[in-house]
Protein backbone atom coordinates (compact mmCIF):
# COMPACT_ATOMS: atom_id res chain seq x y z
CA UNK A 1 0.00 0.00 0.00
CA UNK A 2 1.23 3.52 -0.96
CA UNK A 3 2.03 5.30 2.44
CA UNK A 4 -0.49 8.04 1.88
CA UNK A 5 -3.36 5.92 1.05
CA UNK A 6 -2.32 4.09 5.00
CA UNK A 7 -4.93 5.46 7.97
CA UNK A 8 -1.41 6.20 10.10
CA UNK A 9 1.69 7.45 8.44
CA UNK A 10 4.86 7.04 9.87
CA UNK A 11 7.66 9.01 9.58
CA UNK A 12 11.75 9.81 11.34
CA UNK A 13 13.18 13.19 10.80
CA UNK A 14 16.48 12.36 12.99
CA UNK A 15 15.65 11.45 16.15
CA UNK A 16 11.75 12.77 16.04
CA UNK A 17 9.13 10.17 15.18
CA UNK A 18 6.11 11.45 13.45
CA UNK A 19 2.70 9.55 13.66
CA UNK A 20 0.32 11.26 11.38
CA UNK A 21 -3.29 10.19 11.40
CA UNK A 22 -4.49 10.25 7.74
CA UNK A 23 -8.53 9.57 7.27
CA UNK A 24 -9.12 13.56 6.65
CA UNK A 25 -12.42 12.79 4.37
CA UNK A 26 -13.83 11.30 8.07
CA UNK A 27 -11.67 13.92 9.81
CA UNK A 28 -9.68 11.14 11.18
CA UNK A 29 -12.36 9.36 12.90
CA UNK A 30 -10.80 6.24 14.03
CA UNK A 31 -12.02 2.81 12.66
CA UNK A 32 -10.56 -1.00 13.30
CA UNK A 33 -8.12 -0.24 10.21
CA UNK A 34 -6.54 3.12 11.68
CA UNK A 35 -6.61 1.12 15.43
CA UNK A 36 -4.59 -1.46 14.02
CA UNK A 37 -2.44 0.72 12.09
CA UNK A 38 -1.66 3.16 15.08
CA UNK A 39 -0.74 0.23 17.06
CA UNK A 40 1.23 -1.14 14.80
CA UNK A 41 3.52 2.26 14.44
CA UNK A 42 3.46 2.22 17.72
CA UNK A 43 5.24 -1.26 18.66
CA UNK A 44 8.07 -0.10 16.08
CA UNK A 45 9.04 2.96 17.67
CA UNK A 46 8.66 1.54 21.07
CA UNK A 47 11.44 -0.46 19.79
CA UNK A 48 13.64 2.02 18.38
CA UNK A 49 16.37 3.24 20.90
CA UNK A 50 17.30 6.25 18.74
CA UNK A 51 13.58 7.88 18.78
CA UNK A 52 14.34 10.94 21.40
CA UNK A 53 10.56 12.73 20.55
CA UNK A 54 7.47 11.43 19.28
CA UNK A 55 4.87 14.18 17.60
CA UNK A 56 1.22 12.52 16.86
CA UNK A 57 -0.40 15.00 14.26
CA UNK A 58 -3.52 14.45 12.06
CA UNK A 59 -3.92 15.26 7.96
CA UNK A 60 -6.54 17.45 6.89
CA UNK A 61 -8.99 19.81 8.37
CA UNK A 62 -9.20 17.95 11.75
CA UNK A 63 -6.96 16.52 14.58
CA UNK A 64 -9.71 13.29 15.18
CA UNK A 65 -13.50 13.68 15.29
CA UNK A 66 -13.52 10.19 17.90
CA UNK A 67 -14.68 6.84 16.76
CA UNK A 68 -16.11 5.88 13.21
CA UNK A 69 -19.71 6.32 14.10
CA UNK A 70 -20.36 4.24 10.86
CA UNK A 71 -18.50 1.23 11.96
CA UNK A 72 -20.22 1.55 15.39
CA UNK A 73 -23.51 1.24 13.91
CA UNK A 74 -22.66 -1.17 11.52
CA UNK A 75 -21.60 -3.63 14.11
CA UNK A 76 -21.04 -1.93 17.69
CA UNK A 77 -20.83 -5.33 19.81
CA UNK A 78 -17.20 -5.47 18.01
CA UNK A 79 -16.01 -1.81 18.73
CA UNK A 80 -14.34 -3.25 22.11
CA UNK A 81 -11.83 -5.59 20.10
CA UNK A 82 -11.22 -4.71 17.20
CA UNK A 83 -10.74 -1.04 18.31
CA UNK A 84 -10.26 -0.28 21.71
CA UNK A 85 -8.36 -3.21 22.54
CA UNK A 86 -5.56 -1.60 19.60
CA UNK A 87 -6.05 1.89 20.82
CA UNK A 88 -5.52 0.79 24.59
CA UNK A 89 -2.23 -1.36 23.72
CA UNK A 90 -0.72 1.72 21.92
CA UNK A 91 -1.85 4.30 24.77
CA UNK A 92 -0.06 1.87 27.49
CA UNK A 93 3.26 1.80 24.48
CA UNK A 94 2.98 5.65 24.52
CA UNK A 95 2.77 6.05 27.99
CA UNK A 96 6.25 3.79 29.05
CA UNK A 97 8.08 5.39 26.61
CA UNK A 98 11.53 7.18 27.73
CA UNK A 99 10.91 9.84 24.83
CA UNK A 100 8.12 12.55 25.43
CA UNK A 101 4.78 11.91 22.80
CA UNK A 102 4.06 15.64 21.67
CA UNK A 103 0.21 15.76 20.57
CA UNK A 104 -0.01 18.67 17.99
CA UNK A 105 -4.00 19.53 17.64
CA UNK A 106 -6.02 20.90 15.00
CA UNK A 107 -9.93 21.59 14.12
CA UNK A 108 -11.91 19.12 16.18
CA UNK A 109 -10.27 17.29 18.86
CA UNK A 110 -13.79 14.50 20.03
CA UNK A 111 -14.27 11.92 21.70
CA UNK A 112 -11.19 9.39 20.96
CA UNK A 113 -9.41 11.52 19.21
CA UNK A 114 -9.81 13.78 22.79
CA UNK A 115 -8.78 10.95 24.67
CA UNK A 116 -5.74 10.71 22.72
CA UNK A 117 -4.42 14.13 23.15
CA UNK A 118 -5.00 13.76 26.86
CA UNK A 119 -2.80 10.13 26.76
CA UNK A 120 -0.14 12.52 25.48
CA UNK A 121 2.41 14.15 27.84
CA UNK A 122 2.72 17.68 25.93
CA UNK A 123 -0.10 19.05 24.11
CA UNK A 124 -0.16 22.33 21.72
CA UNK A 125 -2.95 23.51 19.44
CA UNK A 126 -3.73 26.07 17.29
CA UNK A 127 -6.11 28.43 17.83
CA UNK A 128 -8.98 26.95 15.52
CA UNK A 129 -8.93 23.79 17.74
CA UNK A 130 -12.14 22.82 19.47
CA UNK A 131 -12.31 19.94 21.72
CA UNK A 132 -15.51 18.21 22.88
CA UNK A 133 -15.07 14.85 24.93
CA UNK A 134 -18.55 13.65 23.09
CA UNK A 135 -18.84 10.09 24.49
CA UNK A 136 -22.20 11.01 26.18
CA UNK A 137 -23.69 12.82 23.18
CA UNK A 138 -23.90 9.10 21.69
CA UNK A 139 -24.89 7.25 24.54
CA UNK A 140 -21.10 5.65 25.63
CA UNK A 141 -18.96 6.24 28.18
CA UNK A 142 -15.11 6.96 27.29
CA UNK A 143 -11.86 4.91 26.00
CA UNK A 144 -8.48 5.67 25.35
CA UNK A 145 -7.70 6.65 29.05
CA UNK A 146 -9.62 9.45 29.21
CA UNK A 147 -11.26 8.83 32.57
CA UNK A 148 -7.74 8.17 33.99
CA UNK A 149 -5.43 11.33 32.25
CA UNK A 150 -8.34 13.66 32.58
CA UNK A 151 -8.59 14.19 36.28
CA UNK A 152 -5.25 14.26 37.02
CA UNK A 153 -5.30 17.37 34.42
CA UNK A 154 -7.89 19.52 35.18
CA UNK A 155 -9.40 17.96 38.64
CA UNK A 156 -12.61 16.51 39.80
CA UNK A 157 -15.19 18.71 39.44
CA UNK A 158 -14.18 19.99 36.12
CA UNK A 159 -13.31 16.58 34.67
CA UNK A 160 -16.83 15.39 35.55
CA UNK A 161 -18.51 19.02 33.93
CA UNK A 162 -16.36 17.95 30.75
CA UNK A 163 -17.62 14.64 30.63
CA UNK A 164 -21.32 14.87 31.78
CA UNK A 165 -21.74 18.01 29.87
CA UNK A 166 -20.51 17.43 27.08
CA UNK A 167 -19.82 21.57 25.86
CA UNK A 168 -17.38 22.55 23.49
CA UNK A 169 -14.44 24.30 24.44
CA UNK A 170 -12.30 26.33 22.51
CA UNK A 171 -8.54 26.39 22.40
CA UNK A 172 -7.77 29.28 24.81
CA UNK A 173 -10.36 27.85 27.32
CA UNK A 174 -8.28 24.22 27.18
CA UNK A 175 -5.14 26.45 27.69
CA UNK A 176 -7.01 27.66 31.01
CA UNK A 177 -7.82 24.53 32.38
CA UNK A 178 -4.26 22.73 31.62
CA UNK A 179 -5.71 20.59 28.74
CA UNK A 180 -3.29 21.94 26.48
CA UNK A 181 0.62 23.73 26.79
CA UNK A 182 0.46 26.34 24.22
CA UNK A 183 -1.98 27.70 21.79
CA UNK A 184 -0.51 29.20 18.52
CA UNK A 185 -2.04 30.59 15.06
CA UNK A 186 -3.19 27.76 13.01
CA UNK A 187 -0.44 28.49 10.37
CA UNK A 188 2.53 28.26 12.83
CA UNK A 189 1.46 25.29 14.45
CA UNK A 190 3.68 22.77 12.06
CA UNK A 191 6.66 25.15 12.70
CA UNK A 192 5.87 25.66 16.72
CA UNK A 193 5.52 21.82 17.24
CA UNK A 194 8.83 21.40 15.25
CA UNK A 195 10.79 23.52 17.88
CA UNK A 196 9.51 22.16 20.55
CA UNK A 197 10.03 18.38 19.45
CA UNK A 198 13.39 20.13 18.76
CA UNK A 199 13.82 21.45 21.67
CA UNK A 200 12.97 17.79 23.68
CA UNK A 201 15.22 15.69 21.25
CA UNK A 202 18.09 18.25 22.54
CA UNK A 203 17.52 17.20 26.10
CA UNK A 204 19.06 14.46 28.25
CA UNK A 205 17.04 11.68 26.96
CA UNK A 206 17.36 9.43 29.95
CA UNK A 207 16.53 11.88 32.36
CA UNK A 208 13.15 12.89 30.79
CA UNK A 209 12.05 9.41 30.22
CA UNK A 210 12.40 9.19 34.06
CA UNK A 211 11.05 12.30 34.97
CA UNK A 212 8.35 11.57 32.73
CA UNK A 213 8.14 7.99 34.48
CA UNK A 214 8.36 9.54 37.71
CA UNK A 215 5.58 12.25 37.39
CA UNK A 216 3.10 10.18 35.70
CA UNK A 217 3.39 7.35 38.63
CA UNK A 218 3.46 9.61 41.57
CA UNK A 219 -0.69 10.21 41.41
CA UNK A 220 -0.98 6.25 42.44
CA UNK A 221 2.34 6.19 44.92
CA UNK A 222 3.11 6.76 48.28
CA UNK A 223 5.38 9.54 48.97
CA UNK A 224 7.76 6.87 50.55
CA UNK A 225 8.14 4.73 47.60
CA UNK A 226 7.92 8.02 45.45
CA UNK A 227 11.21 9.37 47.29
CA UNK A 228 13.10 5.87 46.77
CA UNK A 229 11.96 5.97 43.18
CA UNK A 230 13.51 9.49 42.61
CA UNK A 231 16.63 8.24 44.54
CA UNK A 232 16.69 5.65 41.82
CA UNK A 233 16.25 7.80 39.18
CA UNK A 234 18.82 10.54 39.93
CA UNK A 235 21.54 7.40 40.88
CA UNK A 236 20.57 6.01 36.68
CA UNK A 237 20.98 9.20 35.91
CA UNK A 238 23.92 10.14 37.47
CA UNK A 239 25.26 6.81 35.23
CA UNK A 240 24.74 8.66 32.02
CA UNK A 241 27.14 10.20 29.63
CA UNK A 242 24.60 13.38 29.64
CA UNK A 243 24.70 13.74 33.07
CA UNK A 244 28.43 14.22 32.87
CA UNK A 245 28.23 16.38 30.33
CA UNK A 246 25.25 18.35 31.78
CA UNK A 247 27.04 19.18 35.02
CA UNK A 248 30.55 20.14 32.88
CA UNK A 249 28.65 22.54 30.79
CA UNK A 250 27.22 24.24 33.45
CA UNK A 251 30.32 24.88 35.33
CA UNK A 252 32.23 25.81 32.57
CA UNK A 253 29.37 28.25 31.29
CA UNK A 254 28.77 26.48 27.54
CA UNK A 255 25.54 25.10 26.06
CA UNK A 256 25.91 21.49 27.11
CA UNK A 257 25.36 18.56 24.20
CA UNK A 258 23.51 15.84 24.84
CA UNK A 259 23.33 12.50 23.02
CA UNK A 260 20.64 10.57 24.85
CA UNK A 261 22.69 8.42 26.52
Amino acid sequence: MNQNESTVIYRREGAIAYITLNRPDVLNAINADLARDFLATCQELSTDKNIRVVVINAAGRAFAAGGDLAQFRQDPLSVPEVLIDPMHEAILLLAHLQAPVIASLHGAVSGAGMSLALACDLAIAADNTRFNLAYAKVGASCDLGASWNLPRLVGMRRALEIALLSDTLDAESALRLGLVNAVVAHDALVEQTHQMATRLAGSPGVALGILKRLIRNSFNTELAEQLSAERAGFARCSETEDFREGVAAFLDRRPAVYKGR
